[in-house]
């Protein structure tokens, strides 16, 4: 069945007449073909000429199906002349079976129409002609057999492949429905997300970055203390970056017109000076071994490194205040390998309760970002410091044997890793 209908139009025509004409050589050869009694049966020469005038027809069926019905009456009525035999009948019944399901709607109902006419007045010019019933009900039988039956089964079929069509541009306006309605609830979602993020956490960065300014105005009038006026500066310049981080947040999930440009691009490690610059003002000793020389990084690796390097950095700066901290980045072909150490001081690590939600919400974030990837990630003491490790591939990532049962294994946080 999906061989046919791989197949043209043309050649299934082609195919059809072909076998149609084998099947009405059969017949005429093995004599099995007349369908009334009369003297002076014409050759099969003429036999064979008459059926292949209607087969040349039946290779329009599909394209100009009341082209072919019409082309064919002229064989037909030869064929009835000479005495009407099988063949013939049976390959145009295919002819109006064709014109009846592949013709337009009003070809299929005149066609019905027509050849249910023509059909009784057949039958009551053979009745007149004979008189005899019995002929009649010969030709009432023949009538629906070769001119009924072919308009019901196209019919038939008709009506079926209308109501598949119509089915399927419901299921398609149905799918449609669905999706413009995804779209509509996820821009909702997106604008109460944005209404949220502006309206609590915007809001506080903005707080925070005037009360910084106000402070630094009224150091400055006064004798201001170096490490006070960098600790300021620092608050302010951060709460300022990352307010501008979250106003670009703001401005994607108030977006709705499909488009794939953003405003402005996400932190990488470009931007890792900046970060490492804001730390130092905090009074942060850092030193950065950066050994990327340019390296182009895929987007998402980028921006999770410099992701997990900020984390790292901002735990340093809480549990180790005023301690050196040494970030290494270095790229190979295949991994990018981040590295951020820092001296670890032990009422540090059990400054919290080990069982807080918040207490290492860091780490959790920071190894989720690497597993997303299909890094790895460590963190804890190692020779008197604190290392943070996270190595991230540069190609895609191979599902392990876990991920292909559908879950994926986390190794649980170490009691070390509680700080963060």
């Amino acid at each position: 069945m999906k061989q046919w209908h791989a197949l043209s139009a043309t050649a299934q025509d082609a195919l059809v007449a072909a076998s149609a004409f084998l099947f009405g050589a059969v017949l005429y050869l093995s004599g099995l073909y007349p369908m009334t009694s009369r003297s002076g049966d014409p050759s099969l020469g003429s036999r064979f000429g008459v059926l292949a005038v209607l087969c040349a027809a039946s290779l329009l069926r599909r394209r100009v199906p009341l082209a072919a019905l019409l082309a064919g009456l002229v064989p037909l009525g030869i064929d009835l002349a000479l005495g009407a035999t099988v063949p013939v009948w049976i390959v145009y019944s295919d002819l109006i079976y064709a014109s009846v399901l592949y013709g337009t709607r009003a070809v299929s109902r005149w066609v019905a129409i027509g050849c249910a006419a023509l059909s009784s007045v057949l039958a009551v010019a053979v009745f007149t002609l004979t008189g005899d019933w019995r002929v009649l009900v010969l030709a009432v039988a023949a009538a629906a057999t070769f001119v009924g039956t072919p308009i019901w089964w196209g019919l038939s079929v008709r009506t079926h492949k209308e109501i598949a069509e119509a089915e399927r541009a419901r299921a398609q306006a149905m799918a449609l429905v669905a999706e413009l309605d995804r779209r509509a609830a996820i821009a909702d979602e997106r604008k109460t997300m944005a209404r949220d993020l502006h309206d609590v956490i915007a809001g506080h960065l903005s707080a925070i970055a005037i009360q910084s300014e106000a402070a630094l105005g009224v150091l400055t009038r006064r004798d201001p203390d170096p490490a006070i006026t960098g600790i300021l500066g620092s608050i302010r310049a951060n709460s300022v970056s990352a307010l501008q981080e979250m106003r670009t947040m703001i401005g994607l999930l108030r977006r709705d017109d499909g488009a794939e440009d953003e405003p402005a691009a996400p932190r990488t490690l470009a931007q890792l000076p900046m970060l490492v610059d804001a730390a130092r003002s905090a009074g942060t000793s850092v030193r950065v071994a950066d050994s990327l020389d340019g390296a182009q990084l895929p987007s998402a690796v980028d921006q999770a490194a410099y992701r997990i390097i900020q984390e790292a950095l901002t735990n340093a700066m809480k549990h180790a205040p005023g301690q050196r901290v040494d970030i290494a980045v270095r790229a190979d072909p295949a991994t990018l390998d981040v590295t951020v150490r820092n001296p670890a001081r032990a009422v540090t690590v059990s400054s919290e309760p080990a069982d807080s939600a918040a207490t290492h919400r860091g780490l959790t974030n920071m190894r989720e970002r690497a597993a997303a990837l299909g890094g790895s990630f460590t963190a804890g003491p190692d020779a008197g410091d604190w290392t943070v490790h996270a190595r991230l591939p540069l190609g895609p990532p191979e599902p392990s044997a876990g991920e292909a049962r559908g879950y994926r294994e986390m190794p649980e946080p170490s009691a070390g890793e509680a700080r963060a």
